[in-house]
C-alpha cells in the first residue's frame, strides 16, 4: 500500500490531467473526464483509509509541563518598541494604491464564503473538480474559505450595478486572502493573497484589459515590460487567457530575454456571470483578472521561497523592518 504522501502525489499528478480536457476533441472529453473521476475517487478513498489507519496508531503525548532546556540557546525576540508592517501588507498597499490611481474602487474580499458565491454564481458546473474536498477547504458546516478572490465577482457586480444604470462603468479591485489545499513547497502555499479586478462597460474589449494590466505591472515594477497572453480556461470567463510578462534582468537578478512568467489568469466575463448579477450581457460586457500578491513580491525582491511569508521567521522579516 503506498504511503499517504505518495497517494497525495498521485492525486496531484492526476489533477493535472484535467487540463488536457480543453485540448481534446469534443467527442472524447466526456469519456476522458469520467475515467479521470473514477481514478480520482479511488485514490481519495485510499487516502481516507490510510489516514483512518494512522489515527489508530498510539501516539506518545508531549509533556507540556516540562521546563525549557536551560542549556539550549534562548530564542531571539524583537523588543516591544520595534515593529513594522508585514512585507505582504506593505506591498498590498502598493498594489491598492496603483489601482486607485487608475480610477478603480476597492472592495475587500471575505474570509469565509458559501457554495453560491464560490461556484454557482461563477458558472461552475455541478460536477466541476474544483468543488471536490481535495481541491477546496470546507468547514464542517459547509462554509468555504475562498480559494480565489473571484468569489467576490458576483458581489462586485451587484453592488456596483447602479453605476451602469447611471451611464458609468464598473471598475473595482478586490484584494484578499485565499486558501488552497496545496502541498506546500518553495513555490506553493496553502494560504496566500490575491487581487481581483472587475471591469464592465458597454464597449470594453480585451485590448482595454491588456492595456490596464500592462499599466499596472509597469507601475508596480517601475519599468517598461514586454507582455503576452496564451489560452487558458476558467468557467467564469470566455475567452480565458493567461497573462505573462517577460522577466527583465533587474527583477531578481536572474532574468533574460525570452524568460516568460505567468502572472495571472484573465478574460472576458462570461455572459452567464453577468446574468446571475442582473446585468444584461447583450448590452454590457466586461473583463476580469486575478493573480497572486505573493508572487509579485517574490519577483520584486528576488525571493526564492514563498513559505517565508507565513513562517514568522525573524531573520526574514527583519530584512523588511523599518
Amino acid at each position: 500500500m503506498p504511503s499517504i504522501s505518495e497517494l497525495k502525489a498521485q492525486l496531484k499528478q492526476l489533477n493535472a490531467e484535467y487540463a488536457k480536457i480543453k485540448d481534446m476533441p469534443a467527442e472524447k472529453r466526456a469519456d476522458f473526464g469520467k475515467e479521470l473521476n473514477v481514478k480520482k475517487q479511488k485514490i481519495i478513498q485510499q487516502i481516507a483509509d490510510a489516514e483512518n489507519a494512522a489515527q489508530d496508531v498510539d501516539i506518545v503525548p508531549l509533556d507540556i509541563t516540562a521546563s525549557r532546556d536551560i542549556n539550549a540557546d534562548a530564542p531571539e525576540f524583537l523588543t516591544a518598541d520595534f515593529g513594522s508592517q508585514h512585507p505582504l501588507m506593505t506591498e498590498l498597499d502598493r498594489v491598492i494604491g496603483i489601482y486607485q490611481s487608475m480610477g478603480f474602487d476597492i472592495m475587500e474580499s471575505v474570509q469565509l464564503d458559501d457554495e453560491y458565491h464560490m461556484f454557482d454564481s461563477l458558472n461552475f458546473a455541478k460536477g466541476h473538480p474544483a468543488r471536490d474536498g481535495y481541491d477546496t477547504f470546507r468547514t464542517k458546516e459547509g462554509f468555504i474559505p475562498p480559494a480565489h478572490t473571484s468569489t467576490m465577482q458576483h458581489r462586485v457586480l451587484k453592488a456596483y450595478k447602479h453605476k451602469l444604470d447611471e451611464g458609468k462603468i464598473i471598475a473595482v479591485a478586490v484584494p484578499g486572502r485565499v486558501y488552497r489545499n496545496e502541498d506546500v513547497d518553495a513555490t506553493h502555499e496553502h494560504t496566500f493573497y490575491q487581487c481581483e479586478g472587475v471591469y464592465v462597460s458597454e464597449t470594453c474589449t480585451l485590448g482595454n484589459m491588456l492595456g490596464i494590466l500592462r499599466e499596472f505591472f509597469e507601475k508596480y515594477y517601475g519599468q517598461k515590460l514586454n507582455i503576452k497572453t496564451q489560452p487558458g480556461y476558467f468557467p467564469f470567463t470566455e475567452p480565458s487567457l493567461e497573462f505573462l510578462i517577460e522577466k527583465p534582468a533587474a527583477l531578481g537578478g536572474k532574468g533574460k530575454g525570452g524568460d516568460w512568467l505567468e502572472m495571472l489568469g484573465c478574460g472576458m466575463i462570461h455572459p452567464n456571470v453577468l446574468k446571475m448579477a442582473g446585468i444584461d450581457p447583450t448590452k454590457y460586457q466586461g473583463f476580469a483578472w486575478g493573480g497572486g500578491i505573493d508572487r509579485l513580491v517574490m519577483l520584486r525582491y528576488g525571493l526564492g521561497d514563498v513559505r517565508n511569508f507565513e513562517s514568522a521567521k525573524l531573520d526574514f522579516l527583519k530584512e523588511f523592518a523599518c
